[in-house]
């Protein structure tokens, strides 16, 4: 079944940073937030802190395999679910690389 939440989006997508919707900012601007609160030395998980890219490997496969998965059945709300685990995986990598002074999301996002 197809997700009605797709019926409220834009004919186009934006093309310039000012038309980017401030929901969307803010929504990346939160999850960039939470990870690096999640990675902070004094306060942040256990987990998360031991955390490595190598260490990641396994997880980054398996959503995305996932995502595939999803996106083979068409249904808009399992795309949507999985692209946010990937997205989780990216932006904790971008956090480990910037903790590490190496790059931060910024840089993976210009490639």
């Amino acid at each position: 079944m197809p997700d009605t939440a797709a019926s409220s989006l834009p004919d186009a997508m934006p093309v310039a940073p000012g038309d980017v919707p401030a929901p969307t900012l803010a929504a990346v601007t939160e999850l960039l937030a939470v990870i690096a609160s999640l990675r902070d030395p004094e306060r942040g998980c256990p987990w998360d802190l031991k955390q490595s890219h190598a260490s990641l490997r396994p997880f980054m496969l398996e959503e995305a395999y996932e995502a595939v998965e999803a996106m083979g059945s068409g249904d808009a709300r399992a795309i949507r679910e999985e692209l946010g685990d990937v997205l989780l995986q990216v932006v904790l990598n971008a956090q480990i690389a910037r903790d590490e002074g190496r790059f931060d999301f910024g840089d993976v996002c210009r490639g």
